[in-house]
């Protein structure tokens, strides 16, 4: 099995958020937000694995900010950290006002995802290649 860089499997996924992603204040319900940091790092976690992924626990969610109907929201997500079959999944989320450029960091936190043979068991993944000083850090704030 062939390591990886934190780049090959380094994703963003932004969607625009629309009325029925709202409560009665205009302001877009923690559910939705929490879907999909969930969706972002299944895709992080299944490109670095090349396998079937799951959650096991999601760590330091806190919303910062606000995030309103008609602002474009990006979860970047990235593998901080990979054990055997397990893998630690940092994803930063941002909005954006299309009008106004003005930009905002609402949360960030970690996922820890596993990944899964074809028989549901769990699989070894690949190690990971540090290419800076900034991969190297996150993977030993991820590991203490």
């Amino acid at each position: 099995m062939e390591a990886r860089t934190v780049d090959f499997s380094r994703t963003t996924i932004t969607e625009l958020m629309i009325p029925s992603f709202a409560n009665f204040s205009g302001k877009v319900h923690g559910g939705i937000l929490l879907g999909m940091m969930d969706k972002v790092a299944y895709v992080c976690a299944a490109k670095h694995s090349g396998a079937y992924c799951v959650t096991v626990s999601v760590d330091g969610v806190e919303f910062k900010e606000p995030v309103e109907v008609g602002e474009l929201v990006s979860l970047s997500a990235s593998v901080n950290y990979v054990g055997n079959s397990s893998m630690i999944i940092g994803i930063r989320v941002e909005s954006l006002k299309p009008k106004t450029g003005q930009k905002k960091h609402t949360n960030s936190c970690y996922f820890t995802m596993v990944a899964k043979n074809e028989d549901g068991s769990l699989m070894q993944v690949p190690k990971l290649i540090f290419q800076n000083n900034e991969d190297i850090r996150r993977f030993w704030d991820a590991k203490i």
